[in-house]
């Protein structure tokens, strides 16, 4: 099963829709905040597919800041990242996604790719897919839950 992870569209709308285009096999996406109104105008166009969603802090919506999901028997915590300091740390995610059974971490927010593994979480912020920070093209990732387990891959958009 693959998942498409993206975060921090900030208004290019071109760029949301090009992971939407370039992944039309897979049926799950996890947006990370910061382009909602993207994300609202890609939920008409792609009514089939499951979008989850959090709001970043440049966004006005409904969507709560961070949730816990759970495709395929894999709990995933995910959100902006803006609550939890995640420019000087990860601790504080994963406190939180110890409390919520979680084993996999997903946050934007800072705009710089990361995956690393760590006192047991993966732990996966996809960069921007607008407006990077790390001297790495627009970019976003890709998870894939495997019989054999997890898999994690950051994609250029270019």
């Amino acid at each position: 099963m693959r998942i498409v992870v993206f975060s921090d569209t900030h208004g290019n709308f071109a760029a949301a829709d090009s992971i939407f285009t370039k992944n039309k096999i897979c049926d799950h996406f996890i947006f990370l905040g910061d382009g909602m109104e993207e994300m609202e105008h890609l939920k008409k166009i792609y009514p089939e597919k499951k979008i989850y969603c959090v709001c970043g802090n440049c966004d006005r919506s409904d969507e709560p800041p961070s949730r816990t999901i759970e495709i395929f028997k894999t709990k995933m915590f995910m959100t902006h990242g803006h609550f939890h300091k995640v420019n000087e740390t990860t601790d504080l995610l994963i406190s939180r996604a110890k409390e919520e059974g979680a084993s996999v971490i997903l946050f934007g927010h800072t705009h710089k790719r990361l995956y690393e593994y760590t006192k047991g979480f993966h732990i996966l912020n996809p960069g921007s897919a607008a407006q990077p920070k790390d001297h790495l093209p627009p970019g976003y990732a890709i998870i894939d839950l495997t019989p054999c387990g997890i898999n994690f891959m950051h994609v250029d958009l270019d």
